[in-house]
């Protein structure tokens, strides 16, 4: 699909949303059967989009039109290992870290199933180990506690799935996420922590992320002062690519779980990457939650366009970003314990596909990733939806919900139900007033994201959901999803700044902005 394809699209999308734009209550009030014909189901998840500013034909057009620019293509390509992420020469098959062996993922030509399978009973065999106590501390005592060293990709999902997942945690140690260099973060997780009980996991794939690593070696340092150098090799694991830099470390290679250099971070945590999820819930509960994203795999493969679900959210989101220039979209997902769902997302879908140059290295001609925030309800209600209703920017919405609680009583998970269904009606609908302080424009799109229970095999299936979505969205507007130079730059600045600040004699001042040299100043003085 090259430049020229995309921008005949891109130009009669536009042409479409510069007409009036649609009214919601019109189009109810017209279509009887709008709420049918804009509901779609798949692999557990049911996704109502009823309430956005398109019709029947506008949404065949927008499936006709993914279809006729070859999309289905892709999707092959996808599988069978093409190098779809071409800046960096690599296959992107994240599908296959919840494969079976029976699935066909292969790169150039060579099956990868049996070593995914290999590694995921390592994985599994070692947390089960762990939750059954035949693997201790130094000094014998069973393990409570995991601290997950990692960051971005290595820290967002895991963390993100195992506060989702919690309830199935049963006797399980307890994980905890430790990311930011700031020591703050570190010091506020010792005080609950006793070093001959806790496990301490390092996920870095090239094992020198800097801020991963100077934490590694802070808390490898804590665990020494309190049990002795032995704890490194008994009480510490690696998630890297890297072994040289492993055995460096002083982690042993029987402590090692690799994973491959065709899994992005931000889609990792099906891997190894994930060993604090199943830790906390066993390999049984962590295969549900893998066969959840399969499913979802296959419906997306599979399913017609017009009623596929990660097809649907893509598409929406085009028809706004690129038709309305609305650079805002808001995930709002009516359950504590899916809080930092929305923090996942935006890892996964600004850093995809928040990019200026196309595949072919030309700068793109249209708007890409809008910027994705969000908080659980009712949180949020009492906080920044006053904007969605009444503000002068419209933001789509996606609400999550879940049929049934996972924890707590009936009548309290009703309740937050009622808020849910309630918010995206008053968006859609508004109300009128004659106190013009008080009216509710309405007319504001979301979509309801339904699914029975909060479980692994439903959170499995949601984030392969958003992952699919952010890659039809990166085929539509021509970018590669898979690469991310733009967080680099930072961080060689970083190291060239650095010793400026821990040895202020080795500052040249003329090697950074006036700016950053006052700052540097004001730092030591």
């Amino acid at each position: 699909m090259d430049q020229m394809t995309r921008s005949g699209f891109f130009q009669e999308l536009a042409r479409r949303a510069s007409r009036p734009r649609p009214n919601l209550r019109a189009l109810f009030d017209t279509d009887p059967d709008r709420a049918t014909q804009f509901r779609i189901e798949g692999a557990g998840i049911c996704l109502d989009f009823s309430k956005h500013w398109i019709d029947r034909a506008t949404w065949q057009w927008l499936c006709d039109s993914l279809d006729a620019l070859g999309f289905r293509g892709t999707q092959a390509a996808l599988v069978s290992g093409d190098h779809l992420n071409h800046t960096e020469g690599r296959s992107v098959l994240h599908m296959a870290l919840r494969g079976d062996a029976q699935d066909p993922f292969a790169i150039d030509g060579q099956p990868v199933m049996s070593a995914v399978l290999h590694e995921r009973t390592r994985c599994d065999a070692f947390a089960d180990a762990v939750r059954s106590g035949v693997i201790r501390g130094a000094s014998g005592q069973l393990i409570t506690d995991i601290v997950n060293i990692g960051i971005g990709g290595s820290d967002l999902g895991p963390l993100m799935a195992c506060q989702a997942l919690e309830p199935f945690r049963a006797h399980g140690p307890k994980t905890h996420f430790l990311s930011n260099v700031d020591p703050a973060h570190w010091a506020s997780m010792t005080a609950t922590l006793d070093p001959h009980r806790t496990l301490v996991i390092v996920a870095s794939k090239t094992f020198t992320t800097q801020e991963t690593m100077v934490n590694a070696s802070r808390v490898k340092q804590w665990l020494v002062d309190a049990v002795g150098p032995s704890a490194v090799a008994t009480q510490m694991i690696a998630l890297s690519t890297n072994q040289a830099a492993v055995l460096a470390f002083g982690i042993q290679a029987d402590r090692m779980f690799p994973f491959w250099d065709w899994v992005g971070g931000r889609y990792s945590l099906w891997s190894s990457i994930g060993m604090a999820i199943r830790c906390q819930i066993g390999s049984e509960q962590f295969s549900e939650f893998l066969n959840g994203a399969r499913a979802m795999d296959q419906h997306f493969l599979t399913a017609p366009l017009t009623s596929n679900l990660p097809v649907a959210l893509a598409l929406l989101g085009l028809w706004y970003r690129n038709g309305y220039n609305l650079g805002s979209h808001a995930v709002i997902p009516y359950s504590q314990r899916m809080a930092r769902f929305p923090a996942y997302l935006q890892q996964l879908e600004m850093e995809s596909n928040g990019k200026q140059t196309d595949r072919s290295g030309n700068s793109v001609l249209w708007q890409t990733a809008p910027v994705i925030w969000g908080e659980s309800g009712t949180n949020g209600q009492h906080a920044f939806h006053q904007l969605l209703h009444q503000g002068t920017e419209i933001i789509p919405v996606d609400f999550l919900m879940a049929r049934k609680p996972t924890e707590g009583d009936q009548e309290a998970h009703l309740l937050l139900l009622a808020n849910c269904l309630a918010q995206a009606e008053a968006l859609a609908f508004g109300e009128e007033n004659a106190d013009p302080h008080r009216r509710m424009p309405g007319n504001r799109p979301s979509s309801i994201i339904g699914f029975n229970q909060l479980d692994p095999r439903t959170l499995g299936a949601l984030i392969a959901l958003y992952e699919h979505k952010v890659m039809t969205q990166g085929v539509l507007w021509g970018i590669n999803s898979f690469d991310q130079f733009g967080v680099e730059l930072g961080k060689r600045l970083c190291t060239s700044l650095a010793p400026a600040l821990l040895t202020p004699s080795h500052h040249q001042p003329s090697a950074f902005s006036s700016s950053t040299d006052a700052w540097v100043h004001w730092i030591h003085h």
